[in-house]
C-alpha cells in the first residue's frame, strides 16, 4: 500500500511501488518511478525521467531530478537513476545528466549523502559512499565504491575520486584522487593512505601494508608514473585488492593529484 499525504501533489502518472510513503508537501512529477518501501519527506520536489530504488529515504526539501546546470541543457530527455537503500538529506540537489555525455546521472547502492550536498549531471557515484555536508560535485565526475567527501568538499567537473579514498573537509581538488588515497588541501595534495577506512572494510594487515608500499611507489620514490604502475602491476600478485589502483592509473583524465 502507498501512503501520500493528503497535502502532497503526485502526477497521476508517476509509478509507485507497495510501501511508499510520500509526505506533506511534497511534488512528484511525470515519468518518476520510486521502488519499494522508499520514504519522502515533506517538501521533497522530484522530477522526471528519474528512477528511485528500493528503500531509500529522501528527506525534506532537497530537488531530485531536476534539468541539469548546464547552459547547453535544451530540454533533452535525459536520466536520474538512483539505487537501493540511499540515505539523502536535507537540501541536497542530485540533477538529470546531458546528452553531451551519458544523458544519465547515478548514484549506486547504499550510499550516505548528508545535507545541502550537490551532485551535478553526468555524475556516477558507486556504492557505499559519504559525502558529509555540503560537499559538492562538478559535472561529470565519477567516485568510486566506499569513497568519503568531507564537508565542503569540492570536486572539478570530469575528475575521478578512486575507490576507498578520501578527501577531507573543506579541501578541492582538479585532478584524479587515486584509490585509497587520504587528499587534503586546496589543492588537495595527497597524504597518505585511508588506513582505517581498510580496516573497517575488512582489509587485513598484510593488504593494507601492500597498499602503503604501493603508496609509497607512486607517491615517495621518485618514479616516473609508468614505472610506477609497473611496481603496482607486480604487486597485485601477492595483493590482488591492487589492481584497482592499477587499473585507476592507466585510465587518462585529469591527472591524479602530487
Amino acid at each position: 500500500m502507498v501512503k501520500i499525504d493528503p497535502r502532497a501533489v503526485v502526477d497521476g502518472s508517476a509509478r509507485l511501488a507497495p510501501g511508499v510513503e510520500v509526505g506533506a508537501y511534497a511534488i512528484i512529477g511525470p515519468d518518476v518511478e520510486v521502488g519499494q518501501g522508499t520514504r519522502i519527506g515533506p517538501h521533497v520536489v522530484i522530477r522526471g525521467p528519474t528512477r528511485i530504488g528500493r528503500d531509500c529515504r529522501i528527506f525534506q526539501f532537497s530537488s531530485i531530478g531536476d534539468d541539469p546546470q548546464d547552459k547547453k541543457y535544451a530540454g533533452e530527455r535525459t536520466w536520474l537513476v538512483i539505487g537501493d537503500r540511499n540515505t539523502i538529506r536535507e537540501c541536497c540537489t542530485l540533477n538529470r545528466g546531458t546528452v553531451q555525455d551519458k544523458g544519465e546521472t547515478r548514484l549506486g547502492d547504499d550510499n550516505w549523502i548528508m545535507a545541502y550536498v550537490h551532485i551535478a549531471h553526468d555524475c556516477v557515484i558507486g556504492n557505499q559512499t559519504v559525502f558529509a555536508n555540503n560537499a559538492s560535485l562538478a559535472g561529470h565526475v565519477e567516485v568510486g565504491d566506499y569513497a568519503v567527501m568531507g564537508g565542503f568538499a569540492l570536486v572539478h567537473q570530469f575528475c575521478r575520486i578512486g575507490a576507498h579514498s578520501l578527501l577531507s573537509f573543506a579541501s578541492g581538488t582538479s585532478q584524479d584522487i587515486p584509490p585509497f588515497v587520504i587528499a587534503q588541501g586546496h589543492r588537495a595534495t595527497p597524504h597518505g593512505i585511508n588506513a582505517e577506512g581498510l580496516k573497517r572494510r575488512g582489509f587485513s594487515p598484510e593488504e593494507i601494508a601492500g597498499v602503503r608500499r604501493a603508496y609509497k611507489a607512486l607517491y615517495r620514490e621518485d618514479l616516473k608514473l609508468q614505472d610506477a604502475i609497473q611496481r603496482i602491476r607486480e604487486q597485485v600478485r601477492t595483493v590482488p585488492r591492487l589492481a584497482i589502483l592499477a587499473d585507476f592509473l592507466t585510465v587518462p583524465g585529469r591527472g591524479i593529484i602530487r
